[in-house]
Parts: C-alpha cells; structure tokens; sequence
C-alpha cells in the first residue's frame, strides 16, 4: 500500500496536491514528496507501489484526501463556503504554471480525485448542498484537465461563475440540473459517473472515460454546448465527427457509451428527450482485425527464444503465443500465479492483489504451459526466470505499456509479412480459430480463452474442466 507521512507544519493538503511534485528511489522503489506552495520546510512524503516510473506517476487514491480538500467532511458547511473551497481549487488550477513532467502528473491528480469524488457521492449520505458540490467539483476538475492540454475557457468560465455573488437556485429534484446553465456532456457524464461508479471496475472507468473524452470532441465540434438543446441533426453530425480516422465498429462502441448515458439522462429528468435511436452504424461494423497464421507465430516464438532470459519481453510474447491471454491479463501476472495444478505447470489469471483486473468472471481460469510448444517454449527455463523476477509486473510494466512494447517488437520481428489488420490481439485470434479447427469442444475453447459464450469464443475469435484435459487439447494447438 502506499504510506503518507503528514505535513510537518500543517499546511492545508489542497496546497500540497497542487505543488511542485519530486520524485527519487530507494531500493527500487518510487517515491514522490509533495512541497506545499510557499513553503520550505513542511512536505508530504509518497511510498507508491511500483519499481516503474511511468506507474509511479499515477496517484493511488489513499493520496488525495478529497473530502477535506473540498470541505466535504464538514457537513456543516453552507453552499458559499463549499462555493469558496471550489473557487480556490479552480484559480489554483488555472494560473499554476507546468512543466511536462508536472503536467502528467496533475492530469492524474485531477483525475483520481473527480473519481474519489464520485465514490463519495455513491455511498455517503451527503445534503443537497454537498451534493451540489460534489457536481462543481467535477465539473472543475474536468476543466482543470481541458487546461493542462491547452483549452482555459472552461476553467476560465467556472472562476467567474464561482466569483459571482448571486448563487442559482437549484431544483427541487436534485437530479434536474439548474435551469440557467448549459448541460454539457462532460456534465451528464460525470453525474452518470456519480451515480454508477461502485459497481464500474477501475479498468472500465478509465475505458469509459477515453470513450467520453472522444464524445466531448465532437460534441465541440458540432458548436452543441446544451444538450437540452440538441435534436437529430445534431446527433448524425457527432456521429459523422467520430466517423474521422475510426472503424465503424470503434464508432459503434463509442456511440453507445453515449447512448447509456443519454438514456439514463432522460430517465433521470435531466433531458426531456434523447434523439439517440437507431444512431449506430449496420455497414462496415464487422472487426478487420484477423488472426496469425501459424508460421507467423512460429516466426515470434523463435525469434522470443533468442532473448535473454531475464527479458520480460520473452516471456510475454511468448506466454501470449501458448496461452491465447489477453495482454493485460499476462501483464498482471505475478509469482503466485504460476502453480503446479495436478501435477501441471499452469498460469492462474486472476484479480486476486492490488491492481490487479479482468474483464469479467469468465476471466478467472487456469491454463496450462505445454512445454516444447512449437519446438521453442522451454519450461523449465521459464520457471527459472519467473524465480529470478523476469515476469512483465516484476518489472513493473502494466497492461498499458506491455501492449504498446510487446506490439513494437512484434512488427519488428514479422516485418513485410504482417498484414495491416494483425495486431498482437491476432495471437489471441490464432488460439481461437486453431481451437475451432482442430474441433476441440466449445466448454473446453471456454476455458482457455475465458470467454462466456460459444458466440464471442468461436464467432469473434474462433466450467470448470480439469488441466490435465486442457493441457491434451492445447498439444493439438501448439505442436510443431
């Protein structure tokens, strides 16, 4: 877990969170001390959890105290004095100055903190003025993000909205949003967010939000700035804006994203109506992304046998090649996950740790290591390496980063052979249809791929069964 030492003169952690960060190892391990504005002696002082300097930029949310910095944790407090706390962290925001070290890290703040804030507002019993809060915070710490990537207005606009004297009414439903202001998308979204975020694993979240951000784009583009005021017109055209260098089947994903939350926007009283029917594309929706075939994977597993054996680049390519994994799911694997199940050397992909995520209970499975797989995976010498540490999260490398490093090497490795459309989910792609043709029952592709249906299994690509059964339908795959 990450540890915090306090201020050792009590300055106010909003000021530390919005201070110049240091970062320095020990033992391997980031840590990152916090000097509060105007200060020269008292510090916040950061143990994070990871040897990776990318990782260690993201703010676990024991970090942030969010409720104090918005004055949450004083029920008490009227609407003016929450409306001042806001104020403050807003004119913070926009006139600290950043450097692109800075930056990263304060997009990460912000972030973690609307997200705290919407954990806050799902489970606690707040009063309508906290609640009310709650929705500015969001609102300016989203704003705060538009400014570090180099659009003020928002940000501009909330100070002079939070300076003005005279407060808007708000309705007597709390979900109706004040009459007086636009609704805008980063708005409806993040009260969708609000509401939803304890059942919504980390992992979808930030998926949710790369859809809502791509959303919020378009919606600019359009000129649309109050969903109240939308019609058709308006939604073809955010259509047609996503539309720009996306797949059809990416834009379908996106669109309902914001389906959902126009839906429920309607069902909340927040719209009257959502012009949203029949918005999805039918043409041009089908994945173009295809499978290797098995000389190309023949090609990635001999060229991964000829790295050093404490590479974590090895291990990955080659675990994704004779597992069918996902490559967050081998990312996320730690020691503890490679056991021996009845006698047979397996990988147990879980979420059982910190941080660790799968995409749905069909995930939690067990898949067995064929030793000699393709005449190039060595068992053994395996086992040896994840003892000496070589497993991608030994080196701190999260999904993220192993998919954008293991995708390099693998367009290095096949070169001119590799189609547009193979990317390194393809290794996932091969499992699949290998296991279709060489008939190995649907129960069985199931639990090697972790997949809930025969549809998604053997249609996209390609219970509780012993390994030992697993392990004779994976040989047919992987022979030589």
């Amino acid at each position: 877990m990450t540890s915090i030492q306090s201020p050792q003169n009590g300055t106010n952690l909003l000021q530390t969170a919005l201070a110049k960060p240091y970062h320095y190892r020990r033992f391997g391990r980031y840590y990152l001390r916090l000097r509060p504005k105007s200060s020269t002696t008292g510090f916040f002082t950061l143990s994070l959890r990871t040897t990776d300097k990318a990782t260690a930029m993201t703010l676990s949310k024991d970090i942030i105290k969010t409720l104090a910095v918005f004055h949450l944790d004083q029920p008490e407090a009227a609407w003016e004095d929450l409306k001042e706390a806001l104020k403050v962290i807003a004119e913070e925001a926009l006139s600290m100055s950043h450097s692109d070290d800075t930056r990263s890290l304060y997009m990460e703040v912000y972030d973690q903190m609307c997200n705290d804030l919407a954990e806050a507002a799902s489970v606690k019993g707040f009063n309508k003025d906290q609640h009310r809060a709650v929705g500015m915070g969001q609102r300016v710490l989203r704003a705060a993000q538009d400014r570090l990537e180099g659009r003020p207005a928002e940000l501009v606009g909330l100070v002079e909205e939070l300076s003005c004297s005279t407060s808007v009414a708000l309705s007597s439903s709390l979900s109706v949003y004040a009459s007086k202001e636009p609704l805008t998308w980063d708005y409806l979204s993040n009260q969708y967010l609000t509401e939803h975020s304890v059942n919504i694993k980390d992992t979808t979240k930030a998926s949710m939000l790369v859809n809502y951000k791509a959303i919020k784009e378009a919606f600019e583009e359009t000129g649309l700035t109050d969903l109240r005021t939308h019609n058709r017109d308006h939604m073809v055209a955010i259509r047609t804006a996503l539309l720009v260098n996306r797949q059809h089947s990416t834009v379908n994903n996106i669109l309902t994203k914001m389906m959902t939350v126009m839906d429920w926007a309607v069902n909340n009283d927040y719209l009257t109506k959502a012009y949203t029917s029949n918005l999805k594309l039918t043409k041009g929706t089908d994945s173009k992304r295809e499978g290797f075939t098995k000389d190309q994977v023949v090609t990635l597993m001999t060229h991964a046998a000829q790295l050093p054996a404490d590479s974590w680049e090895r291990w990955g390519l080659a675990l994704l090649a004779i597992t069918g994994a996902r490559v967050g799911e081998i990312a996320y694997l730690t020691k503890q996950d490679i056991k021996q199940v009845d006698g047979l050397w397996c990988i147990h992909i879980n979420e059982d740790g910190p941080n660790k995520s799968i995409k749905n209970k069909h995930s939690d499975r067990t898949i067995p290591l064929i030793d000699g797989a393709f005449n190039t995976f060595d068992l053994s010498e395996f086992l040896k390496a994840v003892e000496a540490g070589a497993l991608p999260s030994e080196h701190g490398v999260n999904p993220v980063k192993a998919s954008k490093n293991l995708g390099i090497l693998m367009k290095k490795i096949l070169g001119e052979t590799r189609e547009e459309t193979q990317t390194l989910h393809s290794l996932r792609h091969f499992m699949a249809s290998s296991l279709q043709a060489e008939g190995v029952p649907v129960a069985f592709a199931q639990a090697i791929t972790g997949h809930s249906s025969r549809t998604i299994t053997f249609g996209t690509y390609g219970g509780s069964i012993p390994v030992v059964k697993l392990a004779e339908e994976l040989k047919k795959v992987l022979k030589a």
